[in-house]
């Protein structure tokens, strides 16, 4: 390799020199010994020394998923491979198009090499059923769907083919904590896993009763309520709400509402067992605010009740022109 020799005094100054001016080969180390620098060059310069000297390579490191596979894919095939993914612990679920699919195993692998994660999943359906799950196809590392997620200090165990977690609502969630004051009874009607519950109850002393239909989701809550350290307290129900809160005789400071596609048919159930000024956390999918505030004011009136929008903010796009809104009402009894 040639290189520039020059006195160690003098190497950092010729190295930024050389960088400025488009002269250093920037794929190979810079040597040095105990009085001279060798500095990698594309060609002979003229107005310095230049000696020929093995020169360790560089390790090129991808800067993005769609550079590590320029060399598999076509321009246009990378231009329709969604390199956004969710990393879940140490797990990582792709969405891959249907026509890069017999490209899954490749893009798999690649994911693999640049996440260095253990294990690489394909979304297979659009989550489906009650219990709100969706089919996983194992693309690379080691087939093991069960994970330990990290948010904002919660540990949340989980297994990614039993439940659903989404990790780009941790925003979302620290802002719902931040907005709670010590003392509250919560509800959260659809807890899953229990990344609500556990974020707030690390932070806030409060009281939380957590429901949700899906089995496996409650095992794990219940095993997330003892990984943590708790300031508050969680109770777990596995049950449909509209069925599991008849049991309920008091009423809540603040009710989280996180089922996006059908937390509207839960409203009646919501306003019933929310307490005089207190909050609901609503969400649902909707391209604007005016769908959700309606059903809000729509439910509470039902209710000789009256609703104050708080707050209103997109979490996530989900499709083109559709979001995952978010409304905070507060409650008054008439």
């Amino acid at each position: 390799m040639k290189c520039v020799k020059v006195p160690l005094r003098q190497l950092n100054d010729t190295r930024i020199k050389l960088m400025e001016n488009g002269l250093m080969n920037m794929e190979y180390r810079i040597k040095t010994d105990d009085e001279f620098g060798y500095i990698p060059i594309n060609d002979n310069i003229e107005g310095y020394e230049i000696v020929c000297m093995y020169l360790e390579s560089m390790k090129k490191v991808p800067h993005n998923f769609s550079e590590l596979l320029e060399d598999e894919l076509s321009s246009e095939e990378i231009e329709n491979l969604r390199t956004s993914f969710d990393t879940i612990g140490d797990i990582v679920i792709l969405e891959i198009p249907d026509e890069l699919l017999d490209k899954k195993q490749i893009i798999g692998d690649a994911a693999l090499k640049f996440t260095k994660r253990k294990s690489i999943y394909m979304k297979k359906s659009a989550i489906k059923g009650t219990t709100r799950v969706r089919d996983l196809e194992f693309l690379s590392g080691i087939d093991d769907s069960v994970t330990i997620h990290k948010e904002h200090g919660a540990r949340l165990k989980l297994d990614v083919r039993e439940v659903y977690f989404s990790p780009r609502l941790a925003t979302e969630r620290k802002r719902v904590m931040e907005s709670v004051e010590d003392g509250e009874k919560i509800l959260d009607m659809f807890c899953g896993i229990g990344p609500f519950p556990i974020v707030i109850a690390r932070n806030k002393n409060v009281d939380i009763t957590a429901v949700d239909i899906n089995e496996s989701a409650i095992r794990y809550l219940d095993e997330n309520i003892k990984l943590n350290k708790l300031k508050g307290s969680v109770k777990s129900y596995c049950g449909d709400v509209r069925k599991v809160s008849e049991s309920f005789n008091f009423k809540f400071d603040r009710i989280i509402m996180n089922l996006p596609g059908l937390a509207y048919t839960f409203l009646d159930v919501a306003f019933n067992l929310i307490d005089d000024s207190g909050i609901i956390n609503y969400y649902e999918f909707s391209d604007s605010y005016e769908q959700g505030i309606e059903r809000l004011e729509s439910a509470a009136s039902a209710i000789g009740k009256q609703v104050e929008i708080v707050n209103c903010r997109k979490v996530k796009s989900t499709s083109p022109g559709e979001w995952h809104v978010a409304i905070d009402g507060k409650v008054y009894d008439k």
